[in-house]
């Protein structure tokens, strides 16, 4: 079916909000009770922080997790005065951020003795007590502080002076894995550090961590790549619904004859008679080069093979299908999933969406 639009040749990405929607109820569900509070990093992975901010917060959405300071600041303007959420920098105290923080109402994640000294020096030049959360590393060794430093810092009063702890919390490293005994390690671990800090909050599970037993979402979780589609398990997950879909139309459509050697090299030739469309995306769009041959686009209701990709157009097999240019193909969305097109590429969904080109034209379904 051939859609009008400015640029007949342009890439198309629809961000259906209202598809997000659904998935932060699916998410508030499966939380129980605990605060679901989405992680909106990078651009809310890609898909734009601030559409997507305001529609969580019309969801009932009060807290937020962005990485950078400057993704705090950004989303902090995008809620504007009314909506007073609580926004926190995993990034932490960074090098002189304390003003930035204080201007913006930002809550840093102090992950390190270091910028604990930096936050409670700042608290004290300023003369008022400074929101924060602390990261203790429970088991992904990437992160936070160790149990012995968070021992040491809540025995010494001083350390923590001008400090106001509302949360303490970690991050699962196999939460994808329900039977990954590292899960129950870390569990183990948090409710040590959570002890340490009995007046604050406590957060353990992200997106997979929801989807584990009710021991692992305590007061808050954070949720990011289900909120737009991913699921908690890397598979796709029939509970959630694709947030962001790619569309690209067609420019040719080819027969290829038997030798035919397609694209660059010549690994690919054409054992058979067959019958291709040309498509205007590629990697620059976002379709990650290493997914070709394994993954699939969506033409006339079924899946069709991706045979290459290129910087700006792609290859996919159509057999008898009924198809000329100007016909738009699914690259990725409710029939071309998120998880599956980032299994073929040997990734994540979460770079899938963060890799998403500004070049397509962006169009938004359902508002804040």
């Amino acid at each position: 079916m051939r859609e009008p639009g400015p640029d007949a040749g342009a890439a198309r990405l629809t961000i259906d909000l209202d598809a997000l929607a659904h998935n932060h109820a699916v998410l508030r569900t499966e939380a129980a009770g605990a605060e679901v509070a989405p992680v909106l990093k990078s651009d809310a992975y890609g898909l734009g922080a601030d559409k997507v901010g305001r529609r969580l917060w019309a969801e009932s959405a009060r807290s937020f997790f962005v990485a950078r300071l400057s993704e705090g600041e950004a989303l902090r303007a995008a809620l504007g005065p009314d909506r007073t959420a609580t926004i926190y920098i995993l990034d932490g105290f960074t090098d002189g951020a304390g003003p930035r923080l204080a201007a913006a109402g930002l809550t840093p994640v102090l992950c390190s003795l270091p910028q604990i000294a930096a936050a409670t020096a700042f608290a004290a030049a300023r003369g008022q007590p400074l929101p924060a959360a602390v990261n203790v590393d429970t088991g992904m060794s990437r992160q936070g502080l160790t149990l012995e430093e968070a021992r040491a810092v809540t025995q010494a009063i001083d350390r923590l002076r001008g400090l106001d702890i509302g949360l303490v919390m970690s991050h699962l490293g196999s939460a994808a894995e329900p039977e990954n005994p590292r899960n129950a390690g870390q569990l183990a671990r948090f409710l040590e550090a959570r002890a340490l800090f009995p007046e604050a909050r406590a957060s353990l599970a992200a997106s997979a961590g929801i989807f584990l037993t009710a021991d692992y979402r305590f007061d808050l979780v954070r949720p990011g790549i289900s909120l737009f589609g991913g699921g908690p398990r890397e598979v796709p997950d029939p509970r959630l619904k694709a947030v962001a879909t790619l569309a690209a139309p067609i420019l040719d459509v080819r027969h290829l004859r038997p030798g035919d050697i397609l694209g660059y090299g010549d690994s690919l030739k054409i054992p058979e008679p067959t019958r291709v469309a040309v498509v205007a995306a590629g990697y620059t769009d976002g379709v990650i080069r290493a997914a070709r041959g394994a993954a699939y686009a969506w033409l006339a209701g079924a899946r069709r093979r991706l045979m290459i990709v290129n910087m700006d157009m792609l290859v996919i097999e159509i057999g008898d299908t009924p198809a000329a240019p100007g016909d738009f193909v699914e690259l990725l969305g409710p029939n071309a999933l998120l998880d599956d097109l980032a299994a073929a590429g040997g990734t994540v969904a979460h770079e899938i969406l963060v890799r998403l080109s500004r070049r397509a034209e962006r169009t938004y379904l359902g508002g804040a």
